[in-house]
């Protein structure tokens, strides 16, 4: 059975395709039964969409894999903190579990985010490989600016 540190670096690996993509390093994994089900990076400049985040991608292919809306049973491994409107459709979604790395310092939600989820049962976890995680959004970042 896969843990919580080889999930993430799945998510990372889709995050430094994202940055390679010019796009802002975040990636997602949907797992259920210890299956990745679906995945998603972002992808809002390459297709000229606002709400292509990776969680929303990552939503939206599973649920085409399932067949259903509601993602009953699976964990969602994400390598930033969620926005709000991602955050509004994993409470949709019905994930059971959210999994992310590091929050968003620059967008931290003035509701916490572990206090919405919880409203709707949604377990939490946080702080899985920080490091390698704030590592590659600092370092893009960092690059934005002295460009």
């Amino acid at each position: 059975m896969h843990d919580d540190i080889y999930w993430m670096t799945h998510a990372l690996k889709l995050a430094k395709q994202a940055q390679n993509n010019g796009e802002v390093p975040v990636g997602a994994v949907i797992i259920k039964n210890n299956k990745i089900i679906s995945q998603g990076q972002n992808s809002s400049i390459i297709k000229h969409d606002p709400t292509a985040h990776a969680e929303i991608i990552a939503l939206r292919n599973a649920g085409t894999y399932l067949q259903n809306y509601r993602l009953l049973n699976t964990t969602m491994y994400v390598t930033l903190e969620p926005c709000m409107m991602c955050t509004g459709a994993i409470i949709i979604s019905r994930i059971e579990r959210l999994v992310f790395s590091i929050y968003n310092t620059n967008t931290h939600h003035s509701i916490p985010l572990a206090n919405l989820l919880n409203t709707y049962k949604i377990k939490i976890h946080t702080g899985v490989l920080v490091k390698e995680c704030t590592n590659i959004i600092q370092n893009f970042f960092f690059n934005k600016r002295i460009k």
